[in-house]
Formats: structure tokens, C-alpha cells, sequence
């Protein structure tokens, strides 16, 4: 897989491609991770990426031209586009399995006050890590680079991703290491017996249990308001 991403501030991702999985992806050649700086698609010396908002308004917008011009300089007919922009749909990890399949991702970092909307036109979506505002597109880049990744064949044992949060539709489980007993609260015994279908049974009730109480909204009307099962 090839992951793009197109920003004003690569340096930002200077450390995170030596972040050890994302690192071990590129050396086993299982995804190529490319940054590319937009400013050098602006015209003149001073590599001016942004200007006023027509209508007035406060903050500066980036211009389509960098942008789509580096855009341009990467897309193939494999390439699928992603916009980092509060604007978006909310991006979830049914998004990220169907962006591990593709070919070819890039993904382009909003900033400022926002991106020329004429750049959306040229995009195959565009999506939010949340309800909330950062200063740019680039820790939510990451957040996808991350998410993608880890998916990828080779890169994880696949027993490492199966019943993580929101891959059955439910938060993960409570984990427990050792001591068994710190300072009085004790790991749950039934995880000490051995007995695996037990453990199973309780993984699964206490899954529920803890959406239910803190992600309601993941589940159906009906599971999210019936009684603990037993």
C-alpha cells in the first residue's frame, strides 16, 4: 500500500514514520509512507499557500492551486483522495478497514482558517477524527496513517486487531496483568480459572456492560436499555 500525505508542515511527520509500527510497515516494504510539502507548488519566492477569504471573515484559506497542483503531481487512477477537515464525515474504524484495502491513499491537511472549498470538488471524501477543531489537518492524518497501518497484513499478529474496541460493534473488555492483587483490588477470578469458555462468556458480558455505560451510542436501542445478561 501507498499512503501520500500532502501538507505545508512535513516536518511534523518526522518523527512519526520512526514511530515503531509504522516503522516496521515501511522496512517489511508493506506500506510506502510519502510526505509531500504543498509549498513547493506556490508560485513566487515567498511560497504563498494562503490568502483572504472572499466576503471577509477572520483566518486565512488556502489556495486550490498549491494544493490541487500537488494533488496532481501524485494521483493515479488507483489513488483514492481523503480531505482532513473538520467539515467531513466522521471517520470510524469501518473507515479505516475500507481505506487498508485501497492501493493508494492521500490524504490531504487542511490549516488556517480552512481549505478553498473548490479543492473538495477534487476529492473523493473528506473526513473528521471529531466534534472539535484543531489547528490543522496533520494530527488527524496521523491518526488515519496509524489506524490504516496497523491493519495491514504483516504488520500485526491478525489474533491482535480481531477483538479490539469497535471491531465487533462493542468496546473492548477489561484487560488485567499482573499483580493479581494491587493494594486490595484484585483481578476478577474467573479470569484465573482457565476455563476458557468462562473467560469468553465474561469478556463478552463486560464488553457490553462498558458500552452501555460509556458509548451507548454504538449500540441498538433495544441492547442499550435491556438488563446485564448473565
Amino acid at each position: 500500500m501507498r499512503i501520500t500525505i500532502l501538507t505545508i508542515f512535513p516536518e511534523m511527520f518526522a518523527d512519526f514514520v520512526k514511530e515503531p509500527v509504522i516503522a516496521r510497515a515501511v522496512e517489511r516494504k508493506i506500506v510506502t509512507l510519502e510526505v509531500v510539502d504543498i509549498r513547493l507548488f506556490a508560485g513566487g519566492s515567498f511560497r504563498h499557500i494562503d490568502d483572504d477569504s472572499y466576503g471577509g471573515g477572520a483566518g486565512m484559506v488556502m489556495r486550490c492551486g498549491p494544493v490541487l497542483e500537488a494533488l496532481e503531481s501524485v494521483r493515479t487512477k488507483d489513488s483514492y483522495t481523503a480531505v482532513m477537515t473538520p467539515a467531513g464525515r466522521r471517520y470510524d474504524q469501518k473507515q479505516a478497514h475500507a481505506f487498508a484495502k485501497l492501493s493508494h491513499l492521500i490524504l490531504i491537511c487542511g490549516h488556517y482558517e480552512g481549505l478553498d472549498e473548490r479543492i473538495l470538488n477534487h476529492a473523493d471524501g473528506a473526513y473528521t477524527i471529531g466534534d472539535y477543531v484543531l489547528t490543522g489537518g496533520e494530527l488527524p492524518a496521523k491518526v488515519v496513517c496509524d489506524s490504516v497501518i496497523r491493519l495491514l497484513p504483516g504488520v500485526l499478529r491478525e489474533t491482535a486487531t480481531k477483538e479490539e474496541s469497535f471491531e465487533q460493534g462493542l468496546l473492548e473488555y477489561p484487560q488485567y496483568t499482573k499483580p493479581r492483587d494491587w493494594k486490595g483490588e484484585k483481578v476478577p477470578e474467573v479470569l484465573l480459572t482457565g476455563d476458557h469458555e468462562r473467560i469468553r462468556a465474561w469478556r463478552q458480558k463486560e464488553a457490553l456492560r462498558i458500552t452501555r455505560e460509556r458509548r451507548p451510542d454504538l449500540l441498538d436501542p433495544e441492547d442499550a436499555s435491556s438488563d446485564e445478561t448473565t
